[in-house]
């Protein structure tokens, strides 16, 4: 029994930020002190190293439950499967409903049974259940819908990566122009195609890792402000990331028994663009190879980091045709990678 994608979906947010909306900020250090350079400045050496020019905000009136229903619906409408069908909907998610100038996350009901009921599913024993793993979790969510199909409690899965990160950044730190929103899902189900996932890797980095991502008061300590922010530490992530996950990923192609020269694709999260480039590059190294020229799809430099949303929106996106130059064929064998708080990393080899 072979295990494979049927149905694709995404939903990209229409309010667009710009680079240059973020000239009128006052960033500030994490101490509170003063950045020695103008923003335009500061703004424009953040594009030469994340490659971010423009990224993508919620609308005020929706939720992450709410965009995460939108791309499960077209999912759905992919895969030409009956809702009422489905025996899993997992959604990875890492702040829950944050409404519009909200201080706080809303988690009670999950996200998945918001979406459930969203999707108007009768059938109880279609199980939702939330999926908090950092970035990579719209990656381990489709483990984990392999290992139910696999092992016959399901036949099929819905999985679903949504985020509104826009609700929970600093204004006055420059990381949060890294920060988007957005939502892709897919169908997984058992196929008799010769496709699908032919191997898996994760793995958690917890000893001195654990707070690389973390939760933290805004940089501005003249502030007033209660609310609590993503914070990164970032050298820290990049140099964990060059390390690890290169290696995360070389382990799961062993597993597949698959030739690096018959990898076709690699949908990394997108995570920052310079990062990115030099992870996939150390994947080639690892098999003395020089990475090759359009292997790695980015979707970054206009959609910005939406966490777990990026690589399952990247995928949808060059499945429908929709980014420039890229492509996807059957029996493409192509890797999915992610790395993100936890410190969480994981790859899938699949084949399509």
């Amino acid at each position: 029994m072979n295990i494979k994608i049927t149905g694709t979906g995404s939903y990209i947010p229409a309010e667009i930020e710009k680079n240059e909306d973020f000239h009128n900020h006052e960033f500030l250090n994490s101490d509170g002190s003063s950045i020695n350079a103008p923003s335009e400045i500061i703004v424009k050496k953040f594009k030469a190293i994340t490659g971010i020019e423009e990224r993508r905000y919620a609308k005020k009136h929706l939720n992450t439950s709410d965009i995460a229903s939108f791309a499960a619906e077209k999912a759905l409408e992919n895969a030409k499967i009956n809702r009422e069908d489905l025996d899993y909907i997992i959604v990875a998610h890492n702040y829950g409903d944050v409404r519009h100038n909200s201080q706080q996350s809303d988690t009670v009901p999950s996200i998945a049974s918001r979406v459930k009921h969203l999707l108007q599913i009768k059938n109880p024993k279609c199980v939702g259940y939330d999926l908090l793993f950092g970035c990579p979790g719209w990656v381990e969510g489709v483990i984990q819908a392999h290992a139910f199909i696999k092992s016959g409690i399901a036949q099929k899965c819905l999985v679903i990566g949504a985020e509104t990160l826009s609700r929970v950044i600093d204004p006055h730190d420059r990381d949060s122009m890294i920060y988007s929103d957005g939502a892709g899902a897919v169908i997984v189900e058992a196929s008799e195609d010769k496709s699908g996932i032919l191997a898996h890797e994760s793995a958690t980095f917890a000893l001195d890792e654990a707070h690389f991502i973390f939760f933290g008061e805004t940089n501005n300590q003249e502030s007033d402000d209660t609310r609590r922010y993503i914070k990164m530490y970032g050298r820290k992530i990049y140099e964990f990331a060059l390390t690890n996950v290169p290696l995360a990923m070389k382990s799961c192609l062993d597993k597949s028994g698959i030739n690096i020269s018959q990898v076709k694709k690699i949908l990394i999260h997108q995570a920052n663009e310079k990062m990115d480039e030099a992870i996939v590059k150390r994947f080639y190294e690892l098999h003395n190879m020089d990475m090759p020229e359009g292997i790695m799809p980015m979707s970054i430099g206009k959609l910005g980091n939406s966490s777990v949303a990026t690589v399952p929106t990247l995928y949808n996106m060059i499945l429908n045709g929709d980014l420039e130059n890229q492509e996807i064929n059957k029996g493409d064998v192509i890797i999915f990678a992610s790395v993100g708080a936890g410190m969480n990393i994981n790859a899938i080899v699949y084949k399509q």
